[in-house]
């Protein structure tokens, strides 16, 4: 079996970083060693990571890869291409491609072709619908991460704004529920009373259709349901200060109701409308700078469980208009953990919690076997990452199929430069090596 060590590195995990070094057999992790006692000359492969930080790979909970149905845009190898250029390792797919995965047919097809193409570890959340919540006790909960639940925008029949409906979903399964929490009534008043005659309203006015208070409303109404069923919710990308107050800041596993904050939220605000347009145009929308940095802030306590992306590519063509006409969603994974670390370097948080927010923590919340730290034992799910190498976005580099970035110009400090996958050595300094495929997650 193949050995491989990784040394001289900074190791950083559980809280803590170390200098030392990382020993790989085949898939799996076997040692995690202070300091520098070993024979190189027991290995195949010994890797220099002088300089560097290794990390647990990311673990991306929340991503829309766009396979099957809208592959004009993006598809499973593609984007998976962009994860491991960004030291992503492991992700977890929405419902709402074509077809939706809101049948259980539809879920193994969707595996099957992750199976194919991915190269990075893979999992697809089964999509609630307004009348297939029967389906929840007969899905496979070691292989689904759990149920998707669009209270707010979404397509097809996958807007679920009943409350007996609503009330059957938290009530019906023990599964995570992961809920988009935007109050369709205010939307729908807000755009009837700014949109044009053209059918559309000015881009600036995306956060003030799709408003604070649309999200609170239905954040606190997915929380009252969840308490009152005693039901596991985890409410999708928290776009307001106000949402904060429905979190709590006790530990992870004491908690039943847990919030995640994405890229697009701690990275941009409505000042940004202005120079980028509707490359910044997400739902739920970019909201205002105190909004930004009070999520900034929540990142450094227990309020925020996790980091993802909402990665949703749209080619450009499909982003002209303003806040009615431009599709919403931006392509991120590539740079997630470079934005992070620049949050670093910023001192928002450290590089422990970052690794504990986009590793640890989705693999405690979702109970993912085996991966999101560096153990012995675990999988060698890692990316090694240097500081002081500074590059600039451009077109050239990006991989989403999509072709554009909203970073495009934007300078990094840090460089994602290898990436490992089960073990497996999926990227290096900007190659990326696509004999591999990544492993369906088991919960």
């Amino acid at each position: 079996m193949k050995r491989t060590l990784i040394h001289n590195v900074t190791v950083v995990n559980d809280g803590k970083q170390f200098t030392g070094a990382v020993i790989i057999e085949g898939e799996r992790i076997t040692a995690v060693i202070e300091g520098q006692i070993f024979n190189k000359e027991d290995f195949e492969t010994v890797i220099n990571g002088e300089g560097c930080y290794l990390l647990p790979g990311v673990i991306d909970e929340h991503v829309h890869f766009r396979d099957p149905g809208l592959t004009h845009k993006a598809d499973i190898t593609s984007e998976s291409r962009a994860a491991v250029a960004g030291g992503v390792t492991s992700v977890m797919d929405m419902p709402n491609t074509n077809p939706q995965t809101t049948t259980i047919e539809a879920w193994e097809a969707k595996m099957e072709n992750f199976a194919q193409h991915s190269l990075v570890n893979y999992s697809c959340y089964f999509g609630a619908t307004n009348s297939n919540y029967d389906l929840f006790n007969k899905l496979d909960k070691t292989r689904v991460p759990g149920i998707k639940l669009f209270m707010g925008s979404s397509t097809g029949n996958m807007l679920v704004d009943r409350k007996e409906s609503l009330r059957h979903i938290f009530g019906g399964t023990d599964m995570l529920i992961m809920a988009h929490c935007e109050d369709q009534h205010i939307i729908s008043e807000n755009t009837a009373k700014y949109k044009g005659e053209d059918g559309d309203a000015p881009i600036e006015l995306h956060p003030v259709i799709r408003s604070e208070e649309a999200c609170w409303l239905s954040s606190k109404l997915a929380v009252e349901l969840a308490n009152e069923a005693g039901a596991r919710l985890h409410i999708a990308h928290i776009s307001t200060a106000r949402e904060l107050a429905l979190l709590s800041n006790e530990p992870l596993e004491q908690k039943r109701i847990t919030g995640e904050v994405c890229i697009s939220h701690l990275m941009f605000n409505d000042s940004d409308y202005h120079t980028l347009g509707a490359r910044v145009k997400c739902n739920p929308a970019v909201k205002t700078k105190a909004d930004q940095q009070a999520l900034q802030e929540a990142l450094q306590s227990s309020l925020i469980d996790t980091v993802a992306t909402d990665h949703a590519p749209h080619l450009l063509s499909e982003k002209q208009g303003g806040a009615l006409k431009a599709m919403s969603g931006m392509p991120t994974i590539q740079f997630s953990l470079n934005c992070m670390l620049e949050l670093v370097d910023k001192g928002v948080i450290s590089i422990e919690a970052l690794v504990q927010k986009m590793c640890h923590n989705p693999a405690l919340l979702y109970h993912i076997k085996q991966r999101g730290f560096i153990r012995p034992g675990y999988q060698a799910d890692l990316v090694l990452v240097r500081p002081n190498s500074p590059f600039t976005v451009n077109n050239e580099i990006l991989q989403s199929k999509c072709g554009w970035s909203p970073l495009e110009g934007h300078q990094f400090n840090w460089q994602v430069t290898r990436t490992f996958v089960n073990g497996n050595q999926v990227y290096l300094d900007g190659n990326i090596i696509d004999n591999y495929k990544g492993q369906p997650l088991n919960f």
